[in-house]
């Protein structure tokens, strides 16, 4: 259903985020993204949705590389592909009943539709009795669950649930955690991100895979590695622009050197020459 392959992504203002990732995601899964903040999990989801596009590497979805869609494709890979934020993102000015259907109401649908799936989400996250309440009147776990509902009313395939439960208390933790499985459980493909290690134990039997953090003293020592090939470049460089100076020096004084070597070959024949005559007179 989902596939990475090789996948990276790096920013020229911070480390590398995703490493030549591969991984398979088959429909109706539930995969655990662990990793230390940082580590690369929410710019999962931003390459899932195309929010980002890969440095390198392909991910493909429904057996079409995410490379092909067209800007005008990403509305429809986006309603296929629900997120559940650790912030929430509700509409503060809009109640929990209009929270959840204005994805439905963007996308076209009938008000009898609306109605009907709005109805069956509150009655699924148990919020039935709170539709007509603001989001500063929730707790953050219900306002959490107004999250999932809103990411479940236009039916995607996949839920890619963000640190959900980074704001919330443990018994709140606990609620949404049982939420998403059973949502999974329902038929729906489930990405959970999170380094909480209480929604860890309770999905202790699910897949899992841990994100490393590409930390900047990685990059650093990066950094420190490419200026030691410099130092040694410019060492040999200046080595090699010495021994041509050198050999140059050698060449420019080799004319004077020659007359050196001829005016004393000179000096010796003359003192041979005179040496003979004074013999031959005596």
């Amino acid at each position: 259903m989902i596939v990475f392959s090789a996948v990276s992504k790096s920013f020229a203002d911070k480390p590398t985020a995703i490493v030549n990732l591969d991984l398979e995601i088959n429909e109706g899964d539930l995969l655990i993204v662990t990793g230390p903040s940082g580590a690369g999990k929410t710019t999962l989801m931003k390459l899932l949705i195309k929010e980002y596009s890969p440095t390198k590497g392909e991910i493909t979805f429904e057996n079409t590389p995410l490379s092909q869609y067209k800007k005008s494709d990403i509305p429809n890979l986006r309603r296929k592909i629900g997120v559940v934020f650790q912030d929430y993102k509700l509409i503060e000015d809009m109640n929990v009943w209009e929270n959840i259907a204005l994805p439905l109401y963007i996308s076209g649908k009938k008000d009898e539709e609306i109605e009907s799936r709005v109805t069956d989400l509150l009655n699924l996250i148990g919020l039935a009795d709170k539709a007509s309440l603001f989001p500063r009147q929730l707790s953050g776990g219900e306002a959490q669950r107004v999250s999932i509902a809103r990411a479940l009313s236009t039916a995607p395939k996949v839920i890619f649930a963000d640190e959900p439960t980074g704001n919330l208390d443990r018994e709140a933790t606990i609620k949404i955690t049982k939420l998403l499985k059973k949502i999974n459980e329902l038929g729906t493909t489930l990405l959970f991100a999170t380094h909480d290690p209480l929604v860890i134990d309770e999905l202790h039997d699910e897949k899992i895979i841990h994100l490393e953090k590409q930390t900047p003293a990685t990059e650093e020592k990066k950094d420190e590695e490419r200026e030691k090939v410099k130092e040694k470049q410019e060492k040999l460089e200046k080595e090699i622009n010495e021994k041509k100076e050198i050999k140059q020096s050698h060449k420019s004084n080799l004319p004077k050197l020659k007359l050196k070597i001829n005016f004393k070959k000179d000096k010796d024949k003359k003192e041979e020459s005179k040496h003979k005559e004074k013999h031959e007179s005596t």
